[in-house]
């Protein structure tokens, strides 16, 4: 019999939610969670139509669970427009209406990360919103104007979800490359965070963090400061991390972490109630070793460490749950990381079990 993960004893069960080939979809990837005022767990994915490539026609994709991610409602297109790619999806919950915001990135299907970067083709940012758990949602609304730099080429949304702060604030964790020379390869990465002050109705850019950081991921400490975890692209094997003491307006006290070792990926990260820190991602320099840590210190040490699949792996979210369980959406295969969509529901008993904390 194995455990549930509210019991107390140590519990970790992991089943797919998104197989690519099911369906109308050729590949299935990007995990991002959202877990409503309700209680509502929601799992997004980008479904890729036609290949695996980040380019092409790509829809954003939901599933949603009622019961701590224990059964699951069909797949439900939430975004989709032909011959655009749609994606990047970083959902973040308004805990006053219950709203559901889920900002997103659009391109043309033919205009890839190489044509925008030489300012060939348009990068936008939009969102919409579901006022209903994510039963329905509203017509997309493009806020390209208030949160993107003309200078800025290409722009991501998360991927992964954002939070909202104790005074209110909507933060969503963004990047981007700045224009100098028009050539990804030369032109400078930074992380970024965009917010709302207003429950959602207008967005605004934050504060950037040092050149060379990329994908990232948000949480707020006990303390009120937010420590933000990016995706290194300038080629090393450590994590960026950077914190910031005026609820995202600017980033300081950056660092490389030399626990964090990843493969260049995007990585996943979630604030527990107790004021510990959860972080996924792919613990090697291949994309490979999924691996769950916490950290009881705001992520300055990490002294708890499980892997939940030791093959190929990549992108992940998480979140924790109304039952006290935790939960990874992750990117997961035999031979690469796209094969399939994997939730894993486990506890801090399992986490913990066999560490010396």
């Amino acid at each position: 019999m194995v455990a549930s993960e509210n019991s107390g004893q140590p519990s970790c069960v992991q089943e797919d939610l998104f197989t690519s080939g099911d369906g109308r979809y050729h590949t299935y990837r990007i995990p991002a969670l959202a877990l409503s005022t309700r209680g509502t767990l929601l799992a997004f994915a980008e479904g890729r139509k036609h290949g695996r490539g980040d380019a092409g026609e790509i829809d954003l994709i939901l599933r949603r669970s009622f019961d701590n991610g224990r059964t699951w409602t069909p797949i439900q297109v939430v975004v989709t427009q032909s011959g655009m790619t749609c994606g990047n999806p970083c959902p973040v919950v308004e805990r006053q209406t219950g709203a559901i915001f889920l900002p997103f990135c659009k391109n043309l299907a033919d205009g890839d990360e190489t044509m925008i970067c030489e300012g060939k083709a348009p990068r936008t940012v939009w969102i919409t919103h579901s006022l209903d758990d994510g039963q329905s949602w509203s017509e997309p609304r493009d806020i390209t104007a208030s949160v993107k730099d003309p200078q800025w080429t290409w722009y991501a949304t998360g991927p992964c979800h954002g939070i909202q702060l104790d005074t209110g604030r909507l933060v969503v964790p963004c990047d981007h490359i700045v224009g100098i020379h028009f050539d990804r390869s030369r032109d400078p990465y930074h992380s970024h965070v965009i917010y709302s002050d207003d429950q959602g109705e207008t967005w605004q850019l934050g504060g950037d963090v040092e050149v060379g950081t990329n994908e990232c991921a948000i949480a707020q400490l006990q303390d009120g400061s937010l420590y933000i975890n990016c995706r290194n692209f300038v080629r090393g094997t450590q994590r960026g991390i950077a914190r910031s003491y005026d609820r995202g307006s600017t980033f300081t006290d950056f660092e490389w972490d030399q626990t964090l070792i990843e493969p260049v990926c995007q990585a996943s990260l979630e604030a527990l109630p107790d004021g510990s820190l959860l972080f996924a991602n792919p613990a090697s320099t291949r994309r490979q070793n999924l691996t769950v840590r916490l950290s009881p210190d705001g992520g300055r040490t990490w002294p708890a460490a499980r892997t939940l699949h030791i093959g190929p792996s990549a992108y992940s979210d998480l979140a924790a749950l109304p039952n006290g369980g935790l939960c990874c959406l992750y990117e997961s295969g035999e031979s690469q990381p796209y094969e399939r969509l994997t939730l894993a529901r486990f506890n801090l008993a399992w986490l913990e079990e066999d560490q010396e904390l």
